[in-house]
């Protein structure tokens, strides 16, 4: 059956995307078996699970990087990508969603929405992904199918309206209502083989109406035919496929929600397969991929059909045991076999396209082609890593990339043995191919190696799958904070002027800058004023390379330079002397010159940081954030003497904090940070750090 070439029509490419423990791998399991891929559920606190592949997210329970898998429902193939929910490895969901057509978000019933789950909601948005709901856990105790509802419509976006009622309370839930059919559908055991069709609870009756409703109502407005249809018969007048037509309509708009809700493991997840057949989209629904022409930089169209040119893109590369490096990609147009090659125009080198696989996980399926709008892994690429564009040389063209965010968290690092030391760089080398978060730079002062990530787990966990997969043994230091420096005075104006005489042919390069601030992320930006020709024209781009090298080490504490705008306005040259070195050196000279003079400033990551915590902590927990320098911007009720606090605290104040968290309150509170934004340092603090770089 894998090997049938599926219509795109028939295709669903979708993410299961949540806050970290709500059940999204329990999902893909109970997806995978009822689909036949597996022969019985494996649990993620037994270390079972198909898609948790990598030790140590068995070990933890945690999905760390997201795993593709390809399943089979009712002539429909759906390639399933389940993503991670710790914040730390946000990006794994950010690069997927690019790729995705569709997303079933999960949320925990006990809980309703999270933290995580208003992050993954609003990846989701920027990307305009349809996406359906699923509330598990209500068959726990304290799982609430209306109290998650309410919060959905809270916290994330009214539009969201159940499709199934759950039949039951906690762990008496035993099946669903469906509004469609307005149909009970029941099991004894979640086990069990099929649901069994009966009518509606009596008691049940009332509010399916109500529901039903509601749903039809709000989905047949996105609809004009059917909107006149529904005013002129009303809702009984209305065929079941009117209504499913209705709801795919709305839901591919983008901002309509069908919620279902039940336990992930059970025979319900059939209700949640047919769901994704019938209401998110095919390839073909998401319309054309756009990008430009390499070269010319003309805007492109690539259609999701067969006969368009070939063009797709690396949204994820990692290493194989056993086959090496897989890159997996998306096909937005055209096809491409095995054994052939296939242009990278995002570094404009040839490649040669070894094995296509489709991925059961961390399994294998070898095939001979893939065609638009299929989601698949290369082995063999060489050069490509993260967000490239694959494509047909004879018809280039680059899709948009996918940007990531600068790693706020840095520890030093070596090898404990002169034997390793090799082996360590490779092993580096090979985990930020995979991870475009993960960072490895030279202390140029000390030497040493230093690792940049997203925080402490994501750190934690590069460090040991390094002693895995590597066998590398490694010493680490304490966390370092990622700090920047930046200036707080526009319009500041400093000279560079770089002169050596040694005898035969001299150096001489002058240059003069205006200093001004830029926005907050915008980065550096470099403007070539230059009237007629003080500075030559070949010499102005070693004057901007001077800059940006002067711009790694910053005159506070030596840290890199940001969100600055450095103007060339005039210079002077020498018709013997002058050259691209002395020029390059001149840019560096009056950039530090002109630093000093515009308010230099120490910026430190503060990170958006949510604590889930029992009431009667609640005062110690704030009580140790202000203590942090933080400040809480929020406080709510998740539920009953549950509270949800939101602060932004400076990084350098949170190391290990989840330990004193725990500590502090018996183990019951959670936290999750995120980096917000770059803030001034405050000079009592400034003047520490820069005394402890001194020593």
């Amino acid at each position: 059956m894998a090997k049938k070439k599926f219509e795109q029509g028939k295709i669903r490419n979708i993410g299961i995307i949540a806050h970290i423990d709500a059940g999204k791998t329990t999902t893909t399991e109970g997806i995978l078996y009822r689909t036949g891929i597996k022969h019985k559920i494996g649990a993620v606190h037994d270390g079972e699970t198909t898609t948790d592949w990598m030790a140590q997210e068995r070990e933890r329970g945690i999905t760390i990087v997201s795993a593709a898998v390809t399943c089979y429902w009712k002539d429909h193939q759906i390639n399933i990508i389940d993503t991670p929910g710790h914040i730390d490895f946000t990006v794994e969901v950010e690069r997927s969603l690019r790729v995705l057509d569709g997303a079933v978000v999960v949320f925990d019933g006990k809980m309703g929405v999270e933290s995580q789950s208003e992050t993954v909601w609003r990846q989701a948005d920027k990307y305009n992904v349809p996406r359906i709901c699923l509330i598990n856990k209500i068959n726990q105790t304290g799982g609430d199918f209306y109290m998650s509802l309410d919060s959905i419509h809270k916290r994330l976006n009214r539009r969201a309206f159940p499709i199934h009622l759950p039949i039951g309370f906690e762990q008496g839930v035993r099946g669903v209502v469906d509004l469609l059919r307005m149909k009970a559908y029941t099991y004894k055991d979640f086990t069990d083989k099929e649901l069994n069709e009966e009518e509606i609870p009596e008691d049940m009756l009332e509010d399916a109406k109500k529901y039903r409703s509601l749903l039809i109502e709000n989905a047949v407005a996105e609809d004009e035919k059917l909107l006149e249809k529904y005013f002129e018969v009303g809702e009984d007048g209305l065929s079941e496929d009117d209504i499913k037509h209705a709801i795919r309509a709305a839901t591919l708009s983008g901002n309509f929600f069908i919620v279902s809700g039940g336990d992930a493991r059970g025979v319900i997840v059939e209700m949640l397969l047919d769901m994704v057949n019938n209401f998110l989209p095919s390839p073909t629904e998401r319309g054309s991929a756009w990008g430009v022409h390499p070269k010319t930089g003309d805007e492109l169209e690539r259609k999701p059909t067969e006969e368009e040119s070939f063009s797709g893109l690396a949204f994820k590369i990692a290493t194989d045991p056993f086959v090496g490096k897989l890159a997996y990609f998306r096909v937005y147009s055209g096809s491409i076999k095995s054994g052939s090659y296939t242009f990278n125009s995002s570094t404009n080198t040839k490649e040669r396209v070894g094995r296509i696989v489709r991925m059961q996980a961390d399994k294998r399926e070898d095939v001979d082609e893939v065609f638009a709008g299929d989601i698949a892994a290369i082995v063999g690429l060489k050069g490509t890593t993260t967000g490239d564009t694959l494509c047909d040389q004879a018809n280039p063209i680059e899709l948009e990339n996918i940007s990531f965010p600068e790693p706020p968290v840095s520890i030093a690092i070596e090898p404990k043995t002169k034997s390793d030391q090799e082996k360590m760089s490779i092993a580096l080398q090979r985990l930020a191919e995979e991870d475009p978060t993960f960072r490895v730079s030279v202390d140029d002062e000390t030497g040493q190696t230093i690792i940049s990530g997203m925080g402490e787990l994501h750190l934690e966990i590069l460090v040991d799958r390094m002693k895995r997969e590597f066998n590398v043994e490694a010493n680490i230091g304490a966390p370092q904070v990622a700090y920047r420096e930046t200036i707080r005075k526009d319009g500041v104006e400093a000279q560079g002027k770089f002169i050596r005489q040694s005898g035969g042919r001299g150096q001489y390069g002058d240059v003069w800058l205006r200093l001004s601030q830029n926005e907050a992320g915008a980065g550096f930006e470099f403007v070539n004023s230059i009237k007629g020709a003080s500075v030559p024209n070949e010499y102005i781009k070693p004057v901007e390379e001077g800059i940006k090298e002067a711009m790694n080490n910053g005159i506070v504490a030596g840290y890199p330079v940001v969100d600055i705008k450095v103007e060339l306005y005039d210079g002077s040259y020498h018709d013997v002397d002058s050259s691209e070195m002395a020029f390059k050196a001149a840019g560096s000279i009056g950039f530090k010159e002109g630093m000093k003079k515009a308010s230099p400033t120490l910026l430190e990551p503060v990170m958006k940081t949510v604590i889930v915590v029992p009431e009667e902590f609640m005062g110690d927990v704030i009580g140790d954030l202000n203590s942090k320098r933080g400040s809480i911007e929020s406080m709510e009720d998740l539920q009953a003497g549950i509270k949800e606090i939101t602060g932004f605290v400076p990084l350098g104040e949170m190391f290990g904090y989840t330990t004193n968290l725990r500590s502090m309150t018996q183990g019951r509170a959670s936290s999750s940070m995120e980096l917000h934004h770059y803030a001034d340092v405050p000079r009592n603090v400034a003047e520490a750090i820069v005394a402890q770089i001194d020593k």
